[in-house]
């Protein structure tokens, strides 16, 4: 927490100065255990060439720990005994930074972050990119991309509350590294919301994501923006949730139409049951007459003997 708190901190102080940010498209990376992955960093400064790049890393519960930097084409450190663990280069053409993590094994799974000096006193860090290593027998064949199911607000919550849910929840997506985020349609602003925790699901995961809404809100069409290394085409999700009024408008109308139906529905069941108890009397009360008859033909029978 501290580190992100790091990263926020200075990364608002260096879009203030106007001199050096730094953006980490991939939310995660995956590769194969015994294979290569490469991690990018997109620089925006006013002189790229004369920017000291550095790669750091941050394992599960440890704290940071510096790699390399690169200033002109490329630089490559040793790690563990391990020649050319990693390499890092600079690419003008594209004002891009990466980081190549050769040899993959299951210790390597951690956040790498890019980072550069605004100052001698102050330095600038990428959001991080979470490097997952799979075996080579795992298959990602399959479509890994989130899988979203939305959820509006009840009739019940707005009337009570004055206020309404959006509600997202994402299933069936691996790696379990992922970004949501929500904004109003057509909005730049990225709007206070609240993150579940991820949960695994066999080998899969899931989350749910909310965004509530004031009635000031309740007008407005919002977008669920969700961030993931397998979304289709590599482009994020934009989910459309429309306004919280207009839903709960639909769901009353819904509501009166199911009314109306289960009043009907309990009129014809009302006059079957009416009917399936008069057929009842009549089978009895013919039940009853037979017997009564026969009785009486019994007894005058035995009359005439």
């Amino acid at each position: 927490m501290a580190l992100l708190e790091a990263v926020l901190f200075s990364s608002f102080w260096s879009f203030g100065l106007g001199q050096l940010t730094l953006e980490q498209p991939e939310v995660s990376v995956t590769g194969t255990r015994e294979k290569s992955a490469i991690v990018s960093c997109k620089v925006f400064s006013k002189d790229f060439s004369k920017d000291y790049i550095h790669w750091y890393r941050q394992k599960p519960d440890q704290g940071l720990e510096h790699l390399l930097y690169v200033l002109t084409a490329s630089a490559q450190s040793h790690l563990g005994g391990t020649k050319n663990k990693f390499e890092a280069k600079k690419d003008a053409s594209s004002f891009t930074s990466t980081l190549k993590i050769s040899f993959l094994e299951k210790e390597d799974e951690a956040m790498y972050y890019c980072a550069g000096w605004v100052s001698v006193w102050i330095k600038v860090f990428g959001e991080g990119t979470k490097l997952v290593v799979i075996p080579p027998d795992r298959r990602l064949d399959e479509d890994l991309s989130p899988k979203p199911t939305i959820f509006f607000p009840s009739v019940e919550e707005v009337k009570l509350h004055m206020a309404g849910t959006h509600l997202c929840l994402l299933q069936k997506f691996f790696p379990d590294a992922i970004k949501v985020q929500w904004k109003e349609k057509n909005g730049n602003t990225i709007l206070e919301s609240q993150q579940g925790d991820i949960i695994k699901t066999n080998d899969t995961y899931m989350k749910f994501s909310w965004l509530t809404l004031t009635k000031k809100a309740m007008d407005k069409e919002h977008v669920c923006i969700v961030k993931h290394e397998n979304n289709k085409g590599g482009r994020d999700q934009e989910i459309l949730f429309s306004s919280v009024n207009k839903e709960v408008a639909k769901n009353a109308c819904m509501k009166k139409e199911s009314d109306t139906l289960q009043l009907q529905f309990a009129n014809t069941s009302a006059y079957y049951t009416y009917l399936l108890l008069l057929l009842k009397s009549v089978i009895y009360f013919s039940i009853i007459a037979f017997c009564v008859f026969r009785r009486t033909d019994i007894f005058s029978d035995w009359k005439i003997f």
